[in-house]
């Protein structure tokens, strides 16, 4: 068997070629051009999207009145309400562990050592 050669002939170069090539890099050149753009500015974008937000948010809170101030007695009672709720999430449990040995029936499909051997024996 001859070992296979490979050669650059440059009389098969024609000019669709180099213009197809040319316009690719050029493609590449101006989509990557582009995206490096868009992930310099894009801290701009962001802070225009987030600065038209705030100002919705701070319209909205312009026209709603303001929130009545709870009482002392109230935040007692939301207080005791939380803290009963989950004091009594949990339940006293004993903390003994078991261990039980369960008696599976013997089964040659998950046997190992049966496939090992019958590898060695066609040796």
């Amino acid at each position: 068997m001859r070992p296979l050669s490979i050669t650059f002939d440059p009389t098969l170069i024609d000019s669709h070629v180099v213009i197809v090539t040319a316009l690719g890099y050029c493609i590449v050149l101006i989509t990557l051009s582009a995206m490096a753009y868009m992930v310099v500015r894009f801290h701009a974008v962001r802070d225009y999207l987030t600065g038209r937000r705030l100002k919705k948010v701070s319209a909205i809170e312009s026209k709603t009145p303001p929130k009545a101030v709870m009482t002392g007695e109230e935040n007692a009672a939301i207080a005791a309400a939380l803290y009963l709720f989950f004091s009594e999430l949990h339940d006293q449990e004993k903390y003994v562990m078991t261990i039980r040995k369960v008696s599976r029936t013997y089964s040659p499909w998950s046997s190992k050592f049966y496939n090992i051997w019958n590898v060695m024996k066609h040796w």
